[in-house]
C-alpha cells in the first residue's frame, strides 16, 4: 500500500488533463469539476450552498462515494458516459476519451511520462517562462493556478510519485493495470486491433514478434498475477492518506452525529484494512468535542495495534451498549498512556472513561473520575478539559442532585450559579465558543428551573443565538431550538414551539447530533398526541434514521417515548389491560437510567392509569412518592406544580375538593411567578372547582370565563375540556340558585349545555371515551332537569353506545 497514490488518483489527474486540454464539453464542466472537487476536499461542493438539504441518510454519502472511488473505476464511467466528446467521431462519448488517456499509459516508461506531463496543466513560473523565452499572453489553453485545490493535487501527486523506490512504482503500476482492466472489453468494442496484452506495451509487442505464448502467459502471469485470465482483481489498491481519510471521517461522524457506522459502509472499510499491507496510524490525534455528550480521544501511534482503529470500536462498543467490550478498547487507551509515562492527554482518557460509566449507570464512579479529570486537567493546565469537565459536573449535579449534594456542600463545586458564571468566563477568555454558548443556555435552563425572570432567561437565549451565528456554530441549533421551544411552551403558546420544531426539522437537522433531533422530535410528537394526532406522532417518531437508532441509548430512549405515546393512547382508549401491560416495561427501568422529565411522564401516566381503575389510595401515594423525590429543591420547579395539581385533582376524584384549596392557591402563585402559563390556567380551573364545591358559582364562572380563551393557545385539549366541564359546573349551580322556570335559569342551562358540548368535543379530539362518557352523561342530567325528556333519553341512549364501543375497544 503507497503512502498517497492510488490508481484512483491517476484516474482524477486524467479526468483534470482532460478539463485542461479543453476536451470537456462545456455541459460536463461542472459536473466533471465538481466530482474532482469533492474527491479531492473534504467537504460537498454542494453543502456551500444547500447545506440545509443535508439529512442523516446523506452523512455517510462522502465515506461510500470513496469508498467506490477507490476500488472501482465504475464512478468515472457513471460521469462521463452521458457527455458527448467535443471533437471526434459521432457517437462518442467523454468516457471513450477518458479511456484512451489511460490506455495510453500501457508501459512503466508511460507512467512516468504521465506524471512528468502534469506540470504542463500548471501555470508556469516566472524563471520557467524565461527560460523558454515566452511572456503569460502568450501562453494558450486552460492553465491551473499552482495554490488551487486542483493545483496542490497536481504538485503533490508529481513530489508523491518521485519519492517512491522503484518496487513500490511498479506495484503501483501493476495496481493501475487491474484497477484499469475491467473496461478492456469496452475498448476492444470501439478498437478491435487491440490484443489480448494490450494492457501492457512489452508484452503486446512480445506476442506481436512471435515470441513464445507459453512464455508471455507466464511472463505476465508473474507480473500481473492471475488477473489476465480472469478480468479481476484479487486485492483493492489502497493508500495510507485514504485509509487514513476515512478514518478520520468515521471517527468525525461517530463524535460529531452520535451515529454507529452503517454495516455497509463498516463491511467495505474492513475490506479495505484487510487487502491493505499497513495500518495506518494517527498522531497526537486531538480535536476538542463539539457537543458535551461526545468525547474526542488523543490518539498515539502504537506499534502493533491501530489506536484509531481502537477508538472506533470503542466508539461502537460505546454507542451498541456492549459495556464490556467498551472498557476494554479505553483500558487499552489507559494502558498506552501508562506505558509511555505520558501524561500529557491522561485526563481525556479519564474524561471518557467517566461519561461511559455514566451511560451504564455507575453514577458514583462516574463522579469520582470526574473529579480525578478535574485535578488531572489542573495539573497539566488544560483549561479546555478542565472547562469541559466542570460543564459535565454541572449537568450531571442537576439530573442527579443527591449524588452531588456532599460536594457542593464542600464547596468543592459551588453552587449552579457560581458554576456557570465560572465557566462562562472562561470560555470567553479562551474562545471556546461552544461551550460559551452551552454555558448560556444552561444559565437560561437553570433560570427555567428555578422560576427566575423570564426576561432574564430570554437575554441568555438570545446571545446565545447570537453567538451561534456569529460563529457559525451549527451543531448548537438543536440545542438552541430545544430550549426556545420550552419557553414557548412555557408561555402557553405552543404554536410557536411547533414552528421552532418545523425550524429545525427543516433546516439544521443535518449539523447537529442525533441525540438533538431526537428529543425535538418526540417533544413535537408529544404535542401531536395532546392534540389526539397519536398516528402521526408514532409515524414521525417511526421515521427517525434506522441507522441513527442502532445506538443503544437513543433506541431506549426511542422505545421509551414510543411506549409513552402508546400508552396515552390506550388510557384514553380506556384499554386498560394493555395500558397495564406498557406501564410494568415503562416502570422496569431506573429511575437513574431514564432522564427526570421522561420519569415524570412515565409516574403521571401511573397515577391516571390508577385512577382510571379506581386506585385512589394508589394513586395518592403515588404522588406523594414523587413529592418528596423532589424535596432536594433541585428539580424544575414546573415538577413541583404539576404534581400539586394532581394532587389537587385527586381530591376532587375523592369527592372531596376542598382539601385542594390550599394546593390550587400555591399552585396558581408558583405558576404565575414562575410565568408557567400553561400551569396557570390548570391552577385557575382547580380553584374555580373548590369554589364551585363552596358555593361561589358566580366567581368560578367569572375565573374560567377569563382564563378559558387563553387557554386554547396551549393547543392542549384535555386542558380545554376540563376548564369547559368545570365552566359547565359552575353554571349548572347559578342554574340552581335561579328561581325555578325562570329566563335566567333558563340561560344558564343553555350556557352549561354548550360549555359541556365543546368539552366532549375536546374529549373527541383526543378519544378519550372515559371522559366522553362522563360529558354525555352531564348533558342527560341538564336536558332532563331544563325538562327535555326526549332529549335526555338520546343523549343517555349515547351515553349507553359509548359504553359498549369502549368495552368493544378494550377487548380488540
Amino acid at each position: 500500500m503507497g503512502r498517497f497514490l492510488t490508481p484512483a488518483k491517476i484516474g482524477l489527474l486524467a479526468l483534470i488533463e482532460l478539463y485542461v486540454d479543453e476536451l470537456v464539453p462545456t455541459t460536463a464542466i461542472i459536473p466533471v469539476l465538481s466530482f474532482v472537487t469533492s474527491s479531492l476536499l473534504d467537504r460537498e461542493p454542494k453543502d456551500l450552498t444547500h447545506s440545509c438539504d443535508s439529512s442523516p441518510q446523506s452523512r455517510w454519502s462522502k465515506a461510500e462515494r470513496a469508498v467506490s472511488l477507490i476500488t472501482s473505476i465504475n464512478d468515472f464511467e457513471t460521469l462521463l458516459a452521458a457527455y458527448p466528446v467535443v471533437v471526434g467521431l459521432p457517437g462518442r462519448k467523454l468516457w471513450d476519451i477518458f479511456l484512451e488517456k489511460l490506455w495510453d499509459v500501457n508501459s512503466l516508461h508511460q507512467l512516468h511520462d504521465f506524471f512528468d506531463r502534469q506540470s504542463h496543466s500548471l501555470i508556469m513560473t516566472k524563471e520557467e517562462l524565461r527560460r523558454l523565452g515566452l511572456t503569460e499572453a502568450e501562453l494558450q489553453g486552460i492553465r491551473i493556478s499552482r495554490n488551487s485545490p486542483f493545483g496542490t493535487f497536481i504538485r503533490r501527486c508529481q513530489l508523491e510519485f518521485t519519492r517512491l523506490r522503484f518496487e513500490d512504482t511498479v506495484e503501483l503500476w501493476k495496481d493501475f493495470v487491474r484497477y484499469r482492466q475491467p473496461t478492456s472489453g469496452h475498448r476492444r468494442r470501439r478498437d478491435p486491433s487491440m490484443g489480448r496484452m494490450s494492457f501492457d506495451y512489452v508484452l503486446d509487442a512480445g506476442e506481436h514478434r512471435d515470441w513464445d505464448v507459453e512464455a508471455v502467459n507466464v511472463l505476465a502471469s508473474i507480473t500481473h498475477g492471475d488477473f489476465v485470465t480472469s478480468d479481476s482483481s484479487s486485492s483493492i489498491p489502497v493508500s495510507t492518506d485514504d485509509v487514513e481519510f476515512l478514518l478520520e471521517f468515521q471517527v468525525d461522524q461517530m463524535q460529531k452525529h452520535g451515529n454507529r457506522v452503517p454495516l455497509d459502509v463498516r463491511a467495505r472499510f474492513q475490506r479495505l484494512l484487510q487487502d491493505s499491507r499497513v495500518i495506518p496510524s494517527l498522531s497526537h490525534y486531538l480535536r476538542f468535542p463539539r457537543t458535551p455528550s461526545l468525547l474526542r480521544l488523543p490518539i498515539h501511534s502504537v506499534a502493533s495495534v491501530s489506536p484509531g482503529l481502537t477508538v472506533c470500536s470503542f466508539l461502537d462498543a460505546w454507542k451498541s451498549g456492549d459495556h464490556p467490550t467498551a472498557f476494554d478498547y479505553l483500558h487499552r487507551y489507559f494502558d498506552y498512556t501508562m506505558q509511555t509515562r505520558d501524561r500529557l492527554y491522561y485526563q481525556y482518557a479519564l474524561m471518557n472513561l467517566a461519561v461511559v460509566q455514566a451511560d451504564f449507570g455507575s453514577h458514583r464512579d462516574a463522579i469520582e473520575t470526574m473529579l480525578e479529570t478535574v485535578s488531572t486537567a489542573r495539573e497539566n493546565k488544560d483549561m479546555p478539559c478542565l472547562n469541559f469537565a466542570l460543564n459535565w459536573l454541572f449537568h450531571f449535579g442537576r439530573a442527579h442532585p443527591e449524588l452531588i449534594r456532599d460536594l457542593e456542600s464542600d464547596s468543592l463545586l459551588g453552587t449552579g450559579k457560581e458554576s456557570l458564571a465560572y465557566l462562562r468566563a472562561k470560555a470567553k477568555e479562551t474562545g471556546m465558543w461552544t461551550l460559551w454558548s452551552s454555558v448560556l443556555l444552561s444559565e437560561a435552563k437553570l433560570g427555567f428551573c428555578n422560576g427566575e425572570s423570564v426576561a432574564s432567561c430570554m437575554e441568555m437565549l438570545v446571545r446565545s443565538s447570537q453567538l451561534i451565528v456569529t460563529r457559525d456554530l451549527k451543531n448548537m441549533y438543536g440545542a438552541q431550538l430545544a430550549m426556545t421551544m420550552a419557553l414557548w411552551e412555557r408561555l402557553g403558546l405552543a404554536h410557536l414551539s411547533a414552528v421552532e420544531s418545523e425550524i429545525f426539522r427543516r433546516c439544521h437537522v443535518g449539523h447537529t447530533t442525533f441525540d438533538d433531533e431526537l428529543k425535538i422530535t418526540t417533544r413535537f410528537a408529544m404535542h401531536l398526541t395532546e392534540r389526539g394526532e397519536y398516528d402521526k406522532a408514532l409515524k414521525m417518531v417511526e421515521a427517525l434514521d434506522e441507522n441513527s437508532l442502532r445506538s443503544w441509548k437513543s433506541s431506549q430512549y426511542w422505545y421509551k417515548y414510543r411506549g409513552i405515546i402508546k400508552l396515552t393512547r390506550d388510557l384514553r382508549h380506556n384499554n386498560l389491560d394493555a395500558a397495564e401491560q406498557l406501564i410494568s416495561q415503562l416502570l422496569q427501568s431506573r429511575q437513574d437510567d431514564i432522564e427526570p422529565d421522561m420519569a415524570f411522564v412515565i409516574n403521571s401516566l401511573h397515577v391516571d392509569s390508577l385512577m382510571r381503575r379506581g386506585d385512589l389510595q394508589g394513586a395518592f401515594d403515588k404522588v406523594e412518592d414523587m413529592l418528596e423525590a423532589l424535596d432536594d429543591g433541585k428539580r424544575d420547579i414546573s415538577l413541583r406544580v404539576r404534581l400539586m395539581l394532581l394532587k389537587a385533582h385527586l381530591f376532587d376524584k375523592a369527592g372531596r375538593p376542598q382539601r385542594g384549596f390550599t394546593l390550587a392557591m400555591r399552585a396558581a402563585s408558583t405558576a404565575w411567578g414562575a410565568r408557567l402559563i400553561p400551569m396557570l390556567w390548570q391552577a385557575i380551573g382547580a380553584l374555580a372547582n373548590v369554589l364551585s364545591s363552596l358555593g361561589e358559582f358566580h366567581s368560578a364562572a367569572a375565573l374560567l370565563t377569563a382564563v378559558l380563551p387563553r387557554s386554547l393557545e396551549c393547543e392542549s385539549a384535555a386542558m380545554s375540556a376540563q376548564l369547559y366541564s368545570y365552566l359547565a359546573d359552575a353554571n349548572v349551580g347559578l342554574a340552581g340558585k335561579a328561581p325555578p322556570n325562570s329566563a335566567r335559569r333558563t340561560e344558564n342551562l343553555t350556557r352549561a349545555a354548550g360549555a359541556v358540548q365543546k368539552a366532549f368535543d375536546s374529549y373527541s379530539t383526543i378519544d378519550d371515551i372515559e371522559k366522553q362518557c362522563e360529558m354525555m352523561a352531564k348533558k342527560a342530567t341538564i336536558m332532563k332537569v331544563a325538562g327535555d325528556k326526549a332529549l335526555a333519553a338520546d343523549y343517555a341512549a349515547a351515553y349507553v353506545s359509548l359504553r359498549k364501543s369502549a368495552a368493544a375497544l378494550a377487548i380488540c
